[in-house]
């Protein structure tokens, strides 16, 4: 196997590039928020062809969505009036957590196997006791093998007697060639919809047994936000589709409990696996919220996903 990294800076973001040159898959990530901006393959005609909304796009859109793959933590979504109390003490916070908004140590690149990867890191002096009063690091590498990108979460907890509790995802957005085009493939089993009115959970819930297939859910719901817990779905195999453009994308979230889809109704879809919900509008102590995750003193946790672009042959 053949790979390489290249480092660039464009539009005050420091990039890194890494290629699997047999293959013709790569991957460009900014060190700001270790966010994956481009996921692109090599296409009939030599070029790239990208799979994220805006794909290796870096200017700033004059209305919607902006991002391509947000990295949330050490909470997502939404904390209630951008606060909330964990073990007593304030934290505050924006949306989707504070990972998305620091730059990244970049920790070096790899080659195992048959593949390669980047790998980042958060330590406890890159925020604030504001943000999280803790000791808590995390490490996340992509890594490029077998035709697919997997993503790995690491958190390590280095309180000697606290447990830590966290939640956090990957907010991925796949581009399509309009909002009416793209189709979402859900394997079947039993879902549990969370319901989250105003971006905040109100209790209501509803369980789906479902048969495998077209997701069940009108394209009219996903600016609201449709979030769903993974109850008992045996093979966790989500297939994102574009027919115009030949884009499709197979994702496995097998250790995944969440997953929410969104889209503001633009050309995309975001299909995000999550470890941890939203506040409730009756808002809890942090480490009560639904779905947080814990990690035991000297502990770490460990959590990925694993994404699989593929193009559509013309012939």
């Amino acid at each position: 196997m053949k790979f390489s990294h290249s480092e660039e800076d464009r539009q005050g973001k420091h990039l890194d590039v890494l290629t699997d040159e047999e293959n013709g898959l790569r991957i460009i990530v900014s060190r700001l928020g270790a966010e994956l901006v481009s996921l692109a393959r090599i296409n009939q005609d030599g070029g790239w062809t990208g799979f994220l909304y805006r794909d290796n796009d870096l200017s700033t859109p004059s209305q919607g969505w902006a991002n391509h793959a947000t990295v949330m933590g050490y909470y997502l979504h939404r904390l209630k009036n951008g606060r909330s109390f964990y073990r007593g003490r304030e934290i505050k916070g924006g949306n989707h957590g504070f990972l998305r908004s620091k730059t990244w140590h970049f920790a070096g690149t790899s080659l195992e196997g048959s593949g390669a990867s980047l790998e980042y890191r958060i330590t406890p002096d890159d925020f604030s006791v504001e943000e999280y009063p803790l000791k808590v690091s995390v490490n996340l590498t992509y890594r490029i093998d077998a035709s697919k990108v997997s993503v790995l979460f690491e958190f390590r907890n280095d309180e000697p007697e606290l447990t830590a509790h966290v939640s956090f995802g990957l907010h991925p957005g796949f581009a399509a060639t309009s909002f009416e085009s793209f189709h979402l493939q859900m394997p079947r089993g039993l879902y549990r919809r969370h319901f989250s009115p105003g971006n905040y959970l109100s209790g209501q819930t509803r369980d789906i047994e479902f048969a495998g297939g077209e997701m069940p859910f009108s394209k009219t719901e996903l600016p609201g936000s449709i979030i769903l817990e993974l109850l008992d779905v045996p093979r966790r195999q989500f297939s994102y589709v574009d027919p115009p453009s030949g884009r499709w994308v197979t994702l496995d979230l097998t250790s995944v409990p969440y997953l929410t889809l969104w889209s503001d109704g633009g050309p995309f879809l975001c299909v995000e696996p999550c470890w941890g919900l939203t506040d409730h509008h009756q808002q809890r102590a942090f480490e009560n919220k639904e779905g947080i995750q814990t990690i035991a003193p000297g502990g770490v946790l460990r959590a990925s996903l694993s994404m699989a672009p593929e193009l559509a042959s013309s012939d």
